[in-house]
């Protein structure tokens, strides 16, 4: 599976060397694509509303366990098409901004990581 491939830190479209818009591929697109997954808000996404992480309800200005947001991320990641394994670790908490890196294995058994 293929996707649009993200710049990594403004998180937006980015070009190939011919000016055209960058596509990423398996298995960094999965990766990618989790990583959007562990971004997306519960209720985010207007066609398929039970998708993403219950931030306004469960984590923000609630002090959850990190366990507990793991749990979250993890799940989520699980949901991109291909992805038969997660894992999440925490890369940094600064100004109440939780940074990290969700690694994936596909059924394939590539692993590849993306930072959120």
């Amino acid at each position: 599976m293929r996707t649009l491939l993200l710049d990594t830190l403004a998180w937006d479209l980015v070009v190939d060397a011919t000016g055209n818009i960058a596509v990423a591929a398996e298995p960094y697109s999965q990766s990618q694509d989790a990583a959007s997954e562990v971004r997306t808000f519960a209720g985010e996404v207007y066609f398929d509303t039970s998708k993403g992480i219950p931030y306004f309800e469960q984590v923000l200005g609630k002090s959850p366990p990190l366990s507990l947001v793991r749990s979250y991320i993890v799940d989520a990641a699980l949901l991109v098409p291909g992805v038969t394994g997660a894992q999440c670790y925490f890369t940094g908490w600064t100004d109440r901004r939780l940074s990290g890196q969700i690694q994936v294995t596909n059924s394939d058994g590539a692993t590849s990581a993306a930072g959120f």
